[in-house]
């Protein structure tokens, strides 16, 4: 399978990435703003499956120019199996104390730029490939709200309403759209949003979970925003 996975440098995205990279067939595009910790996921997966196909891209998904980056995904992936749109920021400020730009800010990451990366690969994708966005039970209506939150949370409310719109636009086109809305897994991000809480899910158990679902997911759900949670955080 040809996969782009965004966000790939750490937490989640990171441990899907290396579970691809067990496959030999893959072909696996992980992209992220950091160039050293893409080393790193490359060094881990060569050291895992030293056969394995992937190919690490220093870019960022909100200011780069994609028209660098287009040609290079055609040329070494042809078509495109599975996007999984991972990469996000979190801010965790009183509601009083966050800024317009943050919010600003944090949209552009967390909406914007998958809007750039689905618009932008699209045309690589064929009838019976997934989109996948990794959304969060922060944005999920109804579940339990925490101070702090209320950029990151809209961020992803967003984010699941693209999957839906996206869902019911492309269906013409054969191609699913689903988000996942995680819970807590025990990452960086995480010990951003909630200091000192340990979370009984590992991130590694969590990138396993996304990885399935990209791969299988599709052949059952499609528009649909579906939480992943055992806990609440």
């Amino acid at each position: 399978m040809n996969i782009i996975l965004t966000g790939a440098s750490s937490g989640v995205g990171f441990e899907a990435a290396l579970e691809f990279a067990l496959t030999t067939g893959n072909k696996i595009v992980c992209i992220a703003r950091s160039a050293d910790k893409l080393r790193k996921l490359l060094e881990i997966a060569k050291g895992i499956n030293p056969d394995c196909t992937l190919l690490p891209v220093e870019f960022d998904i909100v200011n780069d120019d994609y028209a660098a980056l287009t040609p290079f995904l055609e040329t070494q992936l042809g078509r495109v199996d599975i996007l999984i749109n991972n990469a996000g920021v979190l801010i965790n400020k009183a509601f009083m104390d966050t800024t317009a730009q943050d919010f600003v800010d944090i949209l552009q990451t967390n909406v914007v730029g998958h809007v750039n990366m689905i618009q932008n690969v699209l045309p690589l994708m064929h009838r019976g490939a997934h989109i996948l966005n990794i959304g969060s039970m922060g944005g999920f209506q109804g579940s339990v709200k925490f101070p702090g939150l209320a950029a990151y949370s809209s961020s992803k409310a967003a984010l699941h309403a693209l999957t839906e719109c996206l869902a019911f636009e492309l269906a013409d086109k054969g191609i699913k759209v689903n988000c996942l809305a995680l819970g807590s897994a025990q990452t960086e991000m995480l010990e951003k949003a909630f200091p000192g809480y340990q979370s009984p899910v590992m991130a590694f158990e969590m990138g396993k979970y996304i990885a399935d679902f990209a791969r299988t997911g599709h052949q059952f759900f499609n528009g649909k925003v579906l939480p992943v949670a055992v806990t609440t955080p």
